[in-house]
């Protein structure tokens, strides 16, 4: 758009000149005119649909269809105040930042946030240069953000990728200092303020939904949390229930969080691992898999996963509750294995009504089934699958039971509500004290029992407090210290909730521990139903697998 210039510009703001609010006289370097100082309209002291004339500096240019479609400029008076101008007409070229102007329009308010818009003109009266940008660090400065909304800042701290469910969907990530944010206990972490004081989203200057490219992705074409920016430069504003920065400046990424290799196999140990398998249904268009495509992208991706764990015994979850489904799962994964490595389903003849079951699986040539049993009480949603072994070669039997507790999903209204550990906590806890004494009554011959499976329960909880009480070790825990033990990332808070617990004469066994993130780190997109899917075992779940080597 055109700037205004001499008569015209001033008969135009002269018309406004009996609005009802505080003015002020422009800069040297532009026309003569009353303006409305950028404090007054966000303080509130303008009334919605007023015209006025705004003077300021332009610190950030998202114009066009595809981004904000405005601007934003801020006073350079203190403290600092700035203000979003919507002008999606206007021609991106048309303004640079540090750019001194002065615009006309209309004062309003968009999902509560103060702009301008219904723009008569922008003049621009001179180049000023660009206002030192406000220097922030979380959680310290947390209190502060919602007065500097429309204002340029700075966080001169690294901050950290911790949830990038939004990515694909938004252009958005969640960013937190210091560090990642983790759980151990409790519901979703967006409702907690002291947790909310140490994030921030990183926006993409855009309110559009879908982006393509998705932005902020590496080399590789993940950005994974645990990942870090540094210098993040750019407008602070709020929208969508949170502060978010629009970056003026391209963020510096650093791939703090880069992909792990498969944890290496010792041949003088057994080893044992648990992978919910995000839904690996034969059937099409129920749970997992949509299509033909789908399903054979979650083949190939399942199978990279387990071949990467290379456990002897493995505990899959959230198989399909039809023998097919596992038999097929099976023939994927036996497909590109030696003879030697295949592996043989553990029969499951009491697997429940729920659509999902519990599976174990074994390589006949590392270990010998000896016996199996299931527990057929109805507090358990999926009965729990207990499997006998002995390492070829050796005669110390040791016991595996497959598990899958309530999730913290459908939650009622009442009854087990969610009292701070989520809803079905205290069905989950009854589940735990069942299994605890199922497995003393049926142990065999005094021989140790692995717990291995997804707990829906993180760390802190009642579920694990019932296992730790009975003696189980969680094994992650212990052999990842100093580390924090993860296996899934919830509205950007990491926190285990898939486990392998020994009693104190099979952890004594235990050569090594671990848990291979190939999964919660990633975004969801990159998963077998995402749009741009992952090679390879990323994003093969949105569980992590947890595995352990047992010297037997």
């Amino acid at each position: 758009m055109p700037a205004s210039n001499g008569i015209a510009w001033l008969v135009s703001v002269l018309l406004w000149a009996t609005a009802s609010f505080a003015a002020s006289p422009v800069a040297a370097d532009c026309p003569p005119t009353l303006v409305t100082p950028i404090p007054e309209l966000r303080a509130g002291r303008v009334a919605e649909g007023e015209s006025v004339t705004v003077e300021g500096i332009v610190t950030g240019v998202f114009l066009g269809p595809e981004r904000l479609g405005g601007f934003f400029v801020q006073h350079d008076a203190l403290p600092p105040a700035g203000l979003f101008v919507y002008a999606p007409s206007l021609a991106p070229q048309s303004l640079r930042p540090g750019d001194r102007v002065l615009i006309a329009g209309r004062f309003d308010r968009f999902r509560g946030r103060p702009q301008l818009s219904r723009i008569n003109d922008v003049h621009v009266c001179t180049h000023a240069g660009l206002p030192d940008p406000v220097v922030l660090r979380l959680p310290g400065d947390a209190a502060r953000l919602a007065s500097l909304h429309g204002v340029k800042v700075r966080f001169e701290q690294p901050l950290t990728v911790t949830g990038n469910y939004e990515l694909d969907r938004y252009g958005s990530l969640h960013l937190s200092a210091p560090g990642r944010l983790y759980r151990k206990s409790g519901t979703a972490g967006n409702g907690s303020r002291a947790r909310q004081a140490h994030r921030i989203v990183l926006d993409d200057g855009s309110y559009r939904a879908n982006p393509r490219p998705v932005p902020y992705l590496g080399a590789n074409g993940t950005r994974r949390a645990g990942d870090q920016v540094e210098g993040l430069t750019g407008i602070l504003t709020r929208a969508f229930g949170a502060h978010r920065v629009h970056p003026t400046r391209a963020p510096m990424f650093v791939e703090a969080n880069p992909r792990p290799a498969p944890p290496n196999a010792n041949t003088d140990s057994i080893r044992v691992a648990t992978l919910n398998v995000e839904n690996y249904f034969l059937t099409l268009g129920q749970r997992g898999a949509e299509n033909r495509a789908q399903r054979n992208r979650q083949r190939r991706k399942l199978a990279a996963a387990i071949h990467g764990i290379d456990a002897d015994v493995l505990s899959l979850l959230e198989v399909e509750n039809r023998e097919p489904a596992l038999r097929d799962l099976l023939r994927t994964l036996n497909r590109d294995l030696p003879a030697a490595l295949r592996y043989q389903a553990v029969p499951h003849r009491r697997t429940g009504t729920d659509a999902i079951r519990n599976a174990l699986v074994y390589r006949p040539a590392r270990v010998r089934l000896l016996d199996a049993a299931t527990d057929p009480d109805p507090v358990h949603n999926r009965p729990p699958l207990l499997a006998w072994f002995t390492a070829r070669g050796g005669s110390a039997a040791f016991g595996v039971v497959a598990v899958h507790f309530k999730a913290k999903a459908g939650c009622p209204e009442t009854g087990d509500i969610d009292l701070g550990q989520g809803c079905w906590n205290r069905l989950r806890g009854q589940q735990a004290r069942r299994l605890v004494d199922w497995l003393d009554r049926i142990r065999r011959d005094g021989a140790p029992v692995l717990v291995a499976g997804d707990l829906n329960a993180y760390a802190g909880e009642d579920p694990m407090a019932t296992f730790l009480r009975a003696g189980k070790t969680n094994l992650a825990a212990t052999h990842l210290l100093p580390e924090r033990p993860y296996t899934y990332v919830f509205q950007g808070e990491a926190g285990q909730l898939d486990y392998l617990l020994a009693e104190e004469d099979l952890a004594k066994r235990v050569a090594a521990a671990g848990i291979w993130h190939i999964n919660a780190d990633e975004p969801p997109f990159l998963g077998f139903a995402g749009r741009q899917p992952a090679r390879g075992p990323w994003r093969s779940s949105d569980h992590d697998p947890v595995w352990a080597d047992l010297r037997l």
